[in-house]
């Protein structure tokens, strides 16, 4: 794939800035002042529950909905008044491919390619075919294909333009742990060749591959920090075991500084045979700060900088940008 580095935004400009948007569908709120900011070149993970916004968040961005109020910038461009020149910088890989199965990736590629007036489309397509390991089956009908092909041949869909700025929604949903493991890889190729990649997802071993991490809940955008920060925010369980048979348990934040203390009560003798420490798991956090624990360090969070053709199936960057459906996943 090309090694160039992408045009973007103004130096030092996030990838996106999402500010205050509000969006509601009737009497439903779907985005309640979210604001979020994506540096250039990072791996941006959006992690939240079904009907969180997710989704709603997407369509902003790729300029496929007018928020009620607020803005969204993407790659120095308004979202909403210029979203086709948005669209020609940013590719969308949806959750379930939506490609012609009737078609090879080869085809599909073409299709897609030659209506979004792809330059060099011949080289391109060899490009990101070879980046997802397809070429060998280029020409096989993709109703033949298992689902973690079909998610490659989808990945490649969104490469095909070479964009700025890639939008995964759930990408590795349903595929088996090595394919994961291959898809970061090359997401990991992409961030160090300038790319910015934004990804949902409700599988918190994904979102520890993320530079950075916001949680939305209810439309609202409780934190944005790096995974190993939000963990920090849990309450870590230290048990204290001893000689007579006992144990002493407590909950604690910041469990470094608070295990001198602990000891101190028993004067770090050796009346303390034995320290066991159960620190959260980025999931214990996320999941406590989605159902309004304050004590895994919940803080909602509106700064912004770290706090279609055929058949109706495409619209916007890649086939499936417009789809409607609600967001999946496990959080």
């Amino acid at each position: 794939m090309s090694a160039s580095d992408p045009a973007g935004a103004a130096a030092g400009a996030p990838a996106v800035a999402i500010e205050q948007l509000r969006k509601s569908y009737g009497p439903i709120t779907a985005l309640d002042g979210a604001s979020i900011s994506v540096d250039t070149g990072e791996i941006f993970g959006l992690v939240g529950p079904n009907g969180a916004g997710k989704t709603t968040l997407i369509k902003a961005i790729c300029g496929i909905l007018k928020p009620d109020s607020g803005s969204v910038s993407v790659l120095g461009l308004d979202a909403a008044r210029e979203r086709h020149a948005v669209r020609r910088r940013l590719g969308y890989m949806p959750q379930t491919p939506a490609l012609y199965e009737d078609l090879s990736p080869r085809e599909n590629l073409v299709f897609f390619g030659r209506g979004f007036r792809t330059s060099g489309l011949s080289d391109r397509i060899r490009d990101v075919l070879e980046f997802v390991e397809l070429w060998e089956r280029r020409d096989d009908p993709l109703h033949n294909f298992s689902g973690g092909m079909k998610q490659r041949a989808s990945l490649a869909c969104a490469l095909l333009r070479d964009p700025e700025l890639l939008i995964l929604d759930e990408p590795t949903a349903g595929v088996d742990p090595t394919l994961k493991q291959n898809f970061w890889r090359r997401f990991r190729e992409l961030k160090e060749r300038g790319r910015t990649i934004f990804v949902t997802t409700n599988m918190m071993d994904e979102a520890l591959h993320c530079d950075r991490v916001a949680v939305i809940r209810a439309g609202s955008v409780l934190i944005t920090e790096t995974p190993e920060a939000i963990r920090a925010r849990g309450r870590t369980r230290v048990t204290l075991g001893l000689r007579d048979g006992s144990l002493r348990e407590q909950e604690v934040l910041a469990y470094e500084e608070e295990m001198p203390r602990l000891l101190a009560a028993y004067g770090l003798s050796d009346e303390v045979a034995r320290i066991s420490v159960r620190r959260p798991s980025l999931e214990d956090v996320v999941l406590g700060m989605i159902a309004g624990d304050a004590g895994a360090g919940e803080k909602p969070a509106h700064g912004g900088a770290h706090g279609g053709a055929h058949g109706g199936r495409t619209t916007g960057a890649h086939p499936g940008a417009g789809a409607d459906a609600e967001d999946g996943g496990n959080v």
